[in-house]
């Protein structure tokens, strides 16, 4: 027996190629672009039998397939089974692919298979032929007038009507379900279908212990059937007597409920299940229509698009999630009777599915995840730059081939870092500005704008911290003023001043360093942490303003490190500390990753802890009011022997990190 094979180096093509190959004799022709030869010749020598195999040269999108008039010749007559299965098989698709592809491809396809009179048809077509047909749909029934509202189900239709009416062969047409991968191996190769919603039910693994029930929608019915179930089947129909002419469905006989399959895929990944799925009817019976209205506005969509972006699921595909048929497989199955080939249940075989996925298909495994693949070629200004933090920051991003542009007042120990980096064969530029001068930080983004095409992102580090409790402040407000200056209208200026430049570009990361103080409140660091606090308030406001510009932000609560900044309070050289570079580490991190935040665990806790018991919090922050005076130099004096006692040394070590 001699085949013809289009799609061969599918998806549903090679499983069944190979299953011909294992089951049947004679020599399968498969149709292939020259552009995939490479990929055709892989699977031949995965299939261990190329002397069967019989590249044809050709194309979808061209008349008769673009196979030459010297192959039409040496074809007609000689083929018994004609499979069509290139096609597009992808709710994400757009329609005038879906349209090229399926409608233009199985005319080209009936074309060349009226020209060689092969013995009969295959047509591989999809439930989605049924469109939005409420109810039982049967194998023998077609053209019901049912809603055909996606470009996918159209084309299905169409492409299944073409060979219905044009087709002078014999011929049979096989409606598969929704396919995932090999019941046994797990194989896919790409991500579709149920396979959309892995990386959301991973990350609830991440966040949420497999013991937790929850509560979910129920969103309807679905089909899920496996590769190999299809190619089985469709071989062994194929090869039955007095089948032709009609359409046989590969589905599973017993539907599923959405939930169930999602809960059997969780489960399979050892994350949390819906314990409780509401029946989307019970949503349906709002006001007509107000969830519908809801979604259409402007706010809604954008909210709804950025979320499925964010787990990678396209929005068609969430709107066809359900199938409203129910489909029939009266005559598949008696096809397929005393063969042995039937549906597993997805509870057999989901956990091969899922490793499948997790080891060869995860999104997440083809993301350069390095700090170097995020900042190398990037421009980034750092502010403070000229010594501590931001000095390490800027020899670290540029070792990894980024650009640091270096702000702060001081010419001559920016200019001294740049020559550090240079003589290490990295990139930096220097540019003098007192960053709580609002004219100056106009004049420092105009040269730096002037002087590089892109500026891609922006480290707040520039800061001034002032250890002195109120009562010794009562007559220094400008304290209170020129740190707010610095830590929160500098800050914010930055941002603005750069806001147009990454808005036209639509891409920008702003990471401000803030304080574990303004998670803690800790004493005597009112002005400080009153700073800190504003600038996280504003963060929180604008980035909800920004991120539809592709501007986003990461905040970092920085524990206590050993800077120049903190040296006044002599205490402080026996606490706990991070040095520069470590605190540079979590800049760079904030630069890989871009997380909303990057906290510590105890300033977590303090945050925690002052919303759950603020009146507790009170007490114990004045014990340590009072186990921490002031500092010699808080009270305008300096004392060469002060020094941390035993008590602070010991508090200090027990909650690190805190500014006492």
């Amino acid at each position: 027996m001699t085949y013809f094979v289009t799609g061969a180096t599918g998806f549903i093509g090679r499983n069944l190629v190979e299953t011909l190959l294992a089951n049947r004799e004679g020599q399968i022709h498969v149709l292939v672009r020259e552009g995939s030869m490479e990929r055709l010749q892989e699977l031949i020598d995965r299939w261990g039998e190329p002397g069967r195999i019989v590249p044809v040269l050709g194309d979808l999108t061209q008349p008769r397939l673009g196979v030459s008039d010297e192959k039409v010749a040496d074809l007609k007559g000689n083929v018994g089974h004609f499979f069509h299965l290139a096609a597009v098989y992808d709710m994400a698709a757009d329609a005038e692919a879906n349209m090229t592809l399926n409608v233009g491809g199985t005319r080209n396809a009936v074309d060349l298979a009226n020209a060689i009179e092969p013995g009969t048809f295959h047509h591989v077509s999809s439930v989605a032929a049924a469109g939005k047909h409420k109810g039982l749909f049967r194998e023998d029934m077609f053209d019901e007038g049912q809603k055909l509202d996606h470009p996918y189900f159209k084309t299905k239709f169409e492409s299944e009507k073409l060979v219905r009416e044009l087709v002078k062969s014999p011929w049979r047409v096989y409606r598969p379900a929704i396919v995932v991968g090999h019941s046994q191996t797990g194989e896919m190769d790409k991500i579709d279908g149920p396979y959309y919603f892995f990386k959301v039910i991973q990350r609830l693994r991440h966040f949420v212990p497999e013991w937790m029930p929850l509560i979910g929608p129920e969103l309807g019915y679905t089909n899920i059937v496996p590769v190999d179930y299809v190619a089985q089947a469709m071989d062994h129909i194929a090869h039955q007597d007095g089948l032709d002419g009609q359409a046989f469905h590969l589905t599973n006989p017993r539907r599923q409920r959405v939930g169930e399959s999602i809960n059997a895929f969780a489960k399979a990944a050892h994350a949390p299940q819906l314990a409780m799925r509401i029946d989307s009817r019970i949503i349906q019976a709002l006001p007509t229509g107000a969830i519908g209205m809801a979604m259409k506005l402007p706010a809604f969509k954008n909210v709804r698009r950025a979320v499925l972006a964010d787990y990678g699921i396209p929005d068609d595909v969430l709107d066809n999630l359900a199938l409203t048929a129910e489909f029939d497989t009266r005559d598949t199955e008696r096809a397929l009777a005393g063969s042995g080939i039937e549906v597993p249940p997805l509870e057999d075989y989901a956990d091969r599915l899922w490793d499948y996925w997790e080891r060869n298909l995860d999104p997440d495994l083809f993301k350069d995840r390095s700090f170097e693949g995020a900042v190398n070629g990037k421009t980034v200004v750092i502010t403070g730059a000229s010594s501590g933090i931001g000095k390490a920051a800027a020899h670290r991003i540029a070792a990894a081939g980024g650009i640091p542009l270096l702000v702060a007042r001081s010419m001559d120990k920016l200019q001294e870092t740049k020559k550090e980096i240079e003589d290490r064969g990295g990139t930096a530029y220097a540019y003098s500005a007192d960053l709580s001068d609002m004219e100056a930080i106009d004049r420092v983004v105009e040269e730096m704008l002037a002087e590089h095409p892109a500026i891609d992102m922006l480290v707040n580090n520039a800061g001034r911290s002032i250890r002195r409790s109120v009562a010794l402040s009562l007559d220094r407000f400008h304290d209170f003023e020129r740190t707010m200056q610095l830590n929160y209208f500098g800050a914010i200026k930055m941002v603005m001043a750069l806001f147009p430049h990454m808005r036209e570009r639509r891409f920008g990361h702003i990471v401000n360093v803030s304080s574990i103080g303004a998670q803690t409140n800790p004493p005597r660091f009112s002005a400080y942490v009153a700073s800190k606090s504003a600038l996280d308030a504003w963060t929180r406001v604008v980035a909800s303003e920004m991120v539809g510009d592709g501007i986003t932000f990461t905040t970092i609560h920085m524990p206590l490190v050993k800077t120049p900044m903190i040296a006044p309070t002599k205490i402080y050289d026996s606490f706990p500390t991070i040095t520069p570079d470590e605190a540079a580490d979590l800049i760079c991190e904030a630069i890989r990753a871009k997380p909303k935040t990057i906290n510590t665990r105890l300033g977590t806790f303090g945050e925690v802890a002052y919303a759950l018991a603020p009146k507790a919090v009170d007490q114990i922050l004045h014990m340590a009011y009072k186990v921490f005076p002031d500092s010699a130099a808080a009270k305008g004096k300096k004392d060469p022997d002060e020094k941390a006692s035993t008590e602070q040394v010991a508090l200090a070590h027990l909650m690190r990190g805190v500014h006492w």
